[in-house]
C-alpha cells in the first residue's frame, strides 16, 4: 500500500476528531485514486462524512487505501461510470464482504451506494447493495447517518426497514419484482408489505451554495485543479439528456455567497480553477464572474470551463479563456441538421454555431471541439450529410481554427423523454460515414465506441435480471463479445440483448425504475416525447 498520494493532498476542510465509539465507515471509489479524487461528487461526500465526529472514515480505491477498520459498519461507493461495477465486485472481495446483499449476515457492514449511475437506474446493481441513495447528497447523507444511529445496534432487517423510511433511501431487498415470464417484460414492482413506501423519490437539494473541491492534489487526473460547481442541471432540456432531466430543476450558485468565496479558497492552494456544470455560461451572472476572473491579480490563473452553450461563446469569453491558459472550447451541437435539433429540443440555429467558431478565433482560442451524436430518434442519412456540411462551413468561416467533432451514439436514459427508444442498429455505419466524409475535409473526428454504447444501453435500461450477467462478464472482460457469451449461458432467464438495447418500448409497459420517482412524472415525459415524434418524417 502506497500512502504517498495521500500525503500530497491539500485539504480545504477540517476533518473532525472522532468521538468515543464512532461508526467505522469505508468510503470507496471503484477506480484508481487519480480518477476517484478528480470526482467532485466523491470529494464532497468524503468531506461531508469526515467532518462528522460520530464517524471514523477511511477511503478506499482500487490501487490504494487509508488504514481500514477490521469490522466496518458502513461501506459506501460513489459510482460515476457504469462499467466500474467490475471494480465494486473487486473491492467487496478485497473487504471479504459477500457480493450479494442477500448473502450478508448481521456481522457484515451495510453496503450503500450513490452517484449518477445509481440514481438514474440502480436496478442492474440492486442485488449488490443494501441501500442506494437517490439524488443529491447535501441532506440525504446526514439523514442516512442520523437514521442509522437510532438502529445501530439492531439486527440487519430492523436496520434496513428503518432506513427505508428515510426519503431518498432505496432498499432494493424490500421490493419484489415479478415478470410475465423468465424472459418477459416486468409484470409488477411491489414493496414487501405496506410498511415499506411504494415509491422512493429522488432527493433534490434546492439551495444556492453548490459544491466545490474539498481537496487539491497533484495526483488527480486533472493535476492540482480546484473545481467549483457553477450550475446544477440545465434549462435547455434536450430530450435525450440525463444530466438535464435527472437533476431538475436548474439551479445556480450564488455569485457572492458561493462562487467567489469558493474560488478564493481554491486560489489559496492552487492557480488552476475548473468551472463545472452542464451549462456553465447560462449562469445569470456569468459575465460578472468572467470580470472577476479577468482582474490583474488573477493573471496567473489557469481556467478550465466545462462544455458551454454554443450561443454564449462570445469574443469576451474566448479572450478570457485564452488569457487564462485555455486553448480550446467545447460546445455540444448534437447535429448539423436543424430538423434533428428541433426533435431533441436543441434550441440552436446554424448561425449560432458558425458565430461561436468565429468568436472563438477572434478571442484568441486555437480550437473548438463540437459534440455530435448519431442514431438520434428520427434521424435520416440526410441529417448526417447536414452535419458534414456544417463542419465544412465552420472550416470556411474560421480558417485556421482547429476543428474537432467528437461523436457518440444515442443511448436511451431513464427519466428522459427518449427512455422508450432503443439504440439505432445503423449507428455504427453512420459513425463510419462521418469518419470518411470528415476525413476528406481533413477535420479531426473522434467517435466513441459503438460497442461501448450498446453495453451502456444494456445497463442504462436493464432490470435486476442483469445481475447474473454482470457477474459472468466480469470474468470474460469488458467487451460486447463477453456480454454475448454471457447471454448464451443465461439464455431463457432474461430478455434478449436486443430487448434492452435496440427495441423501442411501449409507453404503457412497466419500466425497471417505475417505483423510483424522478423530477418529472411519466405523463410529462410522454408529452415531451409526443412533441418530438410529431416532427419525425421517418417511420420508426
Amino acid at each position: 500500500m502506497n500512502l504517498s498520494a495521500f500525503s500530497d493532498e491539500r485539504l480545504l476542510f477540517t476533518p473532525a476528531t472522532p468521538s468515543c465509539d464512532p461508526i467505522s465507515t469505508i468510503f470507496a471509489f471503484p477506480n484508481e485514486y487519480s480518477v476517484g479524487i478528480t470526482s467532485l461528487g466523491y470529494q464532497v461526500v468524503w468531506a461531508t462524512l469526515a467532518m462528522r465526529s460520530d464517524l471514523q472514515v477511511s477511503r478506499l480505491f482500487t490501487d490504494l487505501h487509508e488504514p481500514l477498520p477490521s469490522e466496518p459498519e458502513l461501506v459506501g461507493f460513489s459510482v460515476s461510470w457504469e462499467l466500474d461495477y467490475i471494480h465494486i465486485f473487486q473491492l467487496l472481495e478485497f473487504l471479504k464482504i459477500p457480493r450479494r446483499s442477500q448473502q450478508r449476515q448481521d456481522q457484515h457492514p451495510l453496503v450503500f451506494g450513490g452517484g449518477p449511475v445509481l440514481t438514474a437506474n440502480p436496478e442492474p446493481f440492486a442485488d449488490f447493495f443494501d441501500l442506494i441513495l437517490l439524488g443529491d447528497g447535501e441532506d440525504l447523507l446526514a439523514n442516512l447517518i442520523d437514521a442509522y444511529q437510532t438502529v445501530r445496534h439492531s439486527d440487519r432487517q430492523t436496520q434496513l426497514r428503518h432506513l427505508a423510511q428515510v426519503p431518498g433511501i432505496y432498499v432494493p431487498s424490500l421490493y419484489v419484482v415479478s415478470y410475465e415470464s423468465p424472459a418477459g417484460a416486468i409484470a409488477s414492482i411491489e414493496p414487501l408489505d405496506q410498511s415499506i413506501p411504494a415509491e422512493v423519490e429522488k432527493q433534490t437539494y434546492r439551495g444556492n451554495i453548490l459544491s466545490a473541491s474539498t481537496v487539491v492534489t497533484p495526483k488527480a487526473a486533472w493535476e492540482n485543479i480546484f473545481m467549483v460547481e457553477v450550475v446544477r442541471s440545465c434549462p435547455e432540456m434536450c430530450r435525450f439528456c440525463l444530466a438535464s432531466y435527472l437533476t431538475l430543476p436548474f439551479r445556480t450558485a450564488s455569485l457572492e455567497g458561493s462562487l467567489i468565496p469558493a474560488i478564493e479558497r481554491g486560489l489559496s492552494v492552487t492557480n488552476r480553477i475548473g468551472l463545472l456544470g452542464a451549462s456553465v455560461t447560462q449562469h445569470p451572472e456569468f459575465e460578472t464572474l468572467l470580470d472577476y476572473l479577468s482582474q490583474p491579480q488573477h493573471q496567473e490563473v489557469r481556467l478550465s470551463v466545462a462544455s458551454v452553450r454554443t450561443n454564449t461563446v462570445t469574443p469576451k469569453l474566448a479572450a478570457t479563456l485564452s488569457s487564462r491558459d485555455t486553448h480550446s472550447i467545447t460546445v455540444a451541437v448534437e447535429s448539423g441538421s436543424e430538423r434533428l435539433r428541433q426533435i431533441i429540443n436543441k434550441k440552436l440555429a446554424q448561425a449560432d454555431i458558425i458565430q461561436a467558431a468565429i468568436n472563438a478565433k477572434v478571442g484568441g482560442l486555437k480550437g473548438i471541439k463540437l459534440y455530435g451524436m448519431v442514431g438520434i430518434p428520427g434521424e435520416e442519412m440526410e441529417d448526417l450529410e447536414q452535419t458534414v456540411l456544417m463542419m465544412r462551413d465552420l472550416k470556411k468561416a474560421a480558417p485556421g481554427l482547429r476543428l474537432t467533432l467528437g461523436c457518440s451514439t444515442f443511448v436511451p436514459k431513464s427519466h428522459t423523454p427518449f427512455q422508450w427508444f432503443g439504440v439505432n442498429p445503423q449507428a455504427e455505419k453512420r459513425l463510419k460515414f462521418l469518419q470518411k466524409e470528415l476525413g476528406k475535409l481533413k477535420i479531426e473526428f473522434r467517435p466513441e465506441s459503438y460497442n461501448w454504447s450498446v453495453i451502456q444501453a444494456l445497463i442504462s435500461r436493464g432490470d435486476r435480471r442483469l445481475s447474473h450477467l454482470l457477474e459472468l462478464t466480469r470474468h470474460y472482460g469488458e467487451t460486447l463479445g463477453s456480454y454475448r457469451r454471457a447471454y448464451k449461458e443465461l439464455a431463457g432467464t432474461l430478455p434478449e440483448l436486443d430487448y434492452f438495447v435496440h427495441a423501442n418500448w411501449d409507453e404503457q409497459q412497466i419500466l425497471p425504475w417505475e417505483h423510483l420517482k424522478g423530477p418529472l412524472p411519466i405523463a410529462t415525459l410522454q408529452k415531451h416525447l409526443a412533441s418530438a415524434t410529431a416532427q419525425f418524417s421517418a417511420v420508426l
